[in-house]
């Protein structure tokens, strides 16, 4: 997408590998929206920590980012043999796999490179091959999110008006998004609409990242508390839900989507408005039985406890603080711990169609159409 910084307006994707320093550069979105930076990993351990630590975020994104890292920790190999040169790709493979569990995009991102490698006799070859597979998976991540878009497009009418939650955009995968394409392919025809950003809580990537987004983008929107989406929907200023998935189960459609996602559905049901799940298909796990089986990210109590901004009060002066300076603020009781799980499930019963670049989907529609959709995924 097109980014807008200090008046020059430029195209970037959210993932990038500079081959000439085998470094991989992200969008560094733990500042956004208050400061625009690319943060530059050194080697494959730092971009396994990246991920960990949100610098980058979301389905696509992370897969991107854990392909090229996994080509970055085969280029960094220095010795001979292939036996060797195996192990050491595991011991990369593994690393960026734990970075973050819930997500499947990461494990399908890597087998695929891990596939593309084989057909080198040698370890230059692998490592060549690695890289070059690793950018095909993020071209292909780009071209997933617009396909989703021509498919989505549809479903968002002139004057409508559509809740968000997380950030399923441009930010979270390579290019475009999931939950946003159908969005920017509606702007681009032409079509009038409003979108609703639940804020997200406790990390608030729906105020952060895709107000930021969108207010780029020149889409018309508005940020919300998350209590407050009920409410709307009971007056009727909501028409449609969009959002996006961490790992999609192909045999039972469950989805299992940052916290907060259930509650939607449940509340989208309830008033029986449209609730839409929008994937490319490196989202989609196949092997997995149950939804109950996914393993569910306990994420850091500091994340619910306080809130991450930037200073703008002068009183901050006095504290040592610097007006414009990110800072950390506890909001909760000093003695009080916390839970904090980063995703939740949603099951298929809640959800009216799933977006893929293949189609829309009935959630269990996905299993018995699993040809046609994993032959479109490669």
């Amino acid at each position: 997408m097109n980014v807008t910084v200090g008046g020059r307006t430029r195209h970037y994707r959210t993932v990038t590998f500079k081959a000439a320093t085998n470094s991989v550069q992200l969008i560094e979105q733990r500042l956004l929206p208050h400061e625009f930076k690319i943060a530059s990993t050194r080697d494959y351990r730092a971009t396994a920590l990246a991920i960990t630590d949100m610098v980058v975020r979301g389905a696509g994104a992370i897969g991107a980012t854990a392909a090229y890292g996994l080509a970055q920790g085969a280029r960094a190999f220095r010795g001979g043999g292939l036996a060797k040169f195996r192990a050491h790709v595991g011991k990369v493979f593994q690393t960026l796999k734990e970075a973050r569990p819930t997500a499947v995009d990461p494990v399908n991102a890597m087998l695929q490179v891990r596939r593309e490698m084989r057909a080198g006799k040698t370890v230059a070859e692998q490592q060549a091959l690695a890289l070059a597979a690793a950018e095909e998976f993020a071209n292909g991540d780009a071209a997933h999110c617009e396909a989703i878009g021509r498919h989505g497009v549809k479903l968002i009418r002139d004057g409508m008006r559509v809740l968000t939650h997380c950030n399923a955009g441009w930010l979270a995968f390579v290019d475009i998004g999931s939950a946003t394409a159908p969005m920017y392919a509606a702007q681009a025809q032409g079509n009038k609409f409003h979108v609703f950003c639940d804020e997200t809580r406790p990390r608030a990537q729906g105020a952060s990242l895709t107000a930021w987004e969108l207010a780029q983008q020149g889409v018309s929107h508005q940020v919300i508390a998350d209590n407050a989406a009920g409410h709307l929907m009971q007056r009727g200023e909501i028409d449609l839900v969009i959002v996006g998935s961490d790992r999609t189960l192909g045999r039972t459609g469950e989805v299992a989507n940052k916290i907060g996602t259930y509650t939607k559905a449940v509340l989208a049901a309830r008033h029986k408005i449209p609730f839409y799940v929008a994937i490319p298909l490196s989202t989609i796990d196949w092997g997995m039985r149950r939804g109950r089986d996914i393993p569910i990210e306990e994420r850091s109590e500091g994340e619910v406890l306080g809130a991450w901004g930037v200073v703008e009060s002068s009183k901050a002066k006095g504290k040592g603080q610097k007006l414009g300076e990110r800072a950390y603020v506890r909001i909760a009781n000093p003695t009080s711990g916390a839970r904090n799980p980063g995703f939740d499930l949603t099951p298929p019963e809640l959800i009216t169609g799933i977006i893929t670049p293949a189609g829309i989907f009935k959630p269990r529609e996905l299993w018995r159409n699993r040809r046609v959709l994993q032959s479109a995924a490669h």
